[in-house]
């Protein structure tokens, strides 16, 4: 197992990047205790798997330094770093039996039969593959070769970390949300690095203990799941978790009072004074905006039924406001209606951070 520290890393697939635009990877400064549960969530083209090389060794930064339990690991090649990686796409040898698929990383590193045997029989048991494993690995379907391959990176005891690439991409629906769960069981019980890498929120908040937020090359917040949800660093953090997300209105600051629609808000943070350069908005999740008597006027345009609760979307001056109703509230229809907002969960963010 390994403590990781990514010392200010940049990269850039340009030889001469000169432009912000030009570096896939913004600067950036992680570090990750030994043993720790994480993910890398972002959209795709966010530099995500771009960062997963870098750490594995695919990838060599333009800047900085990659650094295992204190010792600088940047340069040395893959193979050299002891860790294992998942992929997005199976990877195996259809040729061989499932127990020899699962197998070969420890029969390649010299293991005795018994301690293998074991091994495999451990990891097929948790995978729920223990059935096939004698059957050839070209036989089975995506979903089936995919297990094969997230059993051949968990199957080594000794790695530093194992990083998964979006692994779950071709399992269906009700298949990912058992294979989360055994991971997330596996990595309790033996306490490894492990680095998961997403677009989905979902599979990166059930999963980690802290989650990475990235966008167009930069981190934007790195936090436990509670934190990106209650207090988003940035206003793309709070737009991508949640379902919906939240809420982002422009507004305006005068003598340290925040305005929306001409109505004065209540915030959780203040402003001292507005800035005529800076683009200041105000963030809020829909499970605290609350149908009223008084208040923000709006008109209610949409209300979907989410089975426990009702998604309300109403617009005010062609800005979209959505909240959360009970399934026992009363709802109007399309219409004029009034809203609140929770001054506690309430927050004014300048140029998309958090003021």
């Amino acid at each position: 197992m390994a403590r990781i520290h990514l010392d200010q890393i940049r990269h850039s697939y340009l030889a001469s990047p000169s432009a912000e635009d030009d570096w896939a990877l913004k600067r950036l400064d992680l570090e990750w205790r030994d043993g720790g549960a994480y993910a890398l969530l972002g959209p795709s083209g966010c530099g995500k798997t771009t960062l997963l090389n870098i750490i594995s060794g695919l990838l060599q930064p333009t800047e900085g330094r990659v650094v295992f339990d204190g010792t600088d690991m940047t340069e040395v090649p893959p193979e050299a770093r002891n860790i294992a990686q998942v992929f997005q796409f199976p990877v195996i040898y259809d040729t061989m039996t499932v127990y020899d698929n699962l197998a070969f990383p420890l029969r390649n590193r010299g293991m005795e039969e018994r301690g293998v045997d074991a091994r495999v029989r451990e990891i097929a048991d948790m995978l729920d593959l223990t059935e096939t494993l004698g059957n050839r690995a070209a036989g089975l379907t995506a979903d089936g070769k995919q297990k094969i391959s997230l059993g051949r990176g968990l199957v080594r005891s000794d790695v530093n970390v194992i990083m998964f690439d979006e692994p779950l991409t071709v399992i269906d629906p009700h298949l990912k949300w058992v294979l989360r769960s055994k991971l997330k069981e596996l990595h309790q019980r033996i306490a490894r690095t492990m680095i998961y890498v997403t677009h989905d929120q979902t599979e990166a908040l059930t999963f980690a203990d802290r989650v990475v937020v990235m966008h167009e090359g930069q981190v934007v917040q790195s936090g436990t799941p509670v934190e990106l949800f209650e207090k988003p660093q940035h206003t793309f953090v709070g737009h991508f978790i949640g379902s919906p997300g939240m809420n982002v209105l422009p507004c305006m600051i005068d003598s340290g009072k925040c305005y929306f629609a001409g109505a004065e808000i209540k915030t959780s943070n203040t402003v001292s004074a507005g800035s005529k350069d800076t683009a200041y908005e105000i963030g809020i999740r829909p499970e605290f905006v609350k149908l009223s008597r008084k208040g923000i006027a709006v008109e209610i345009v949409k209300v979907a039924d989410a089975g426990r609760y009702r998604i309300v979307e109403a617009q005010r001056d062609g800005h979209t406001i959505r909240l959360l109703a009970k399934e026992d509230a009363e709802v109007p229809g399309r219409g004029t209606a009034h809203v609140s907002f929770d001054p506690g969960h309430t927050q004014i963010y300048a140029n998309g951070w958090l003021a």
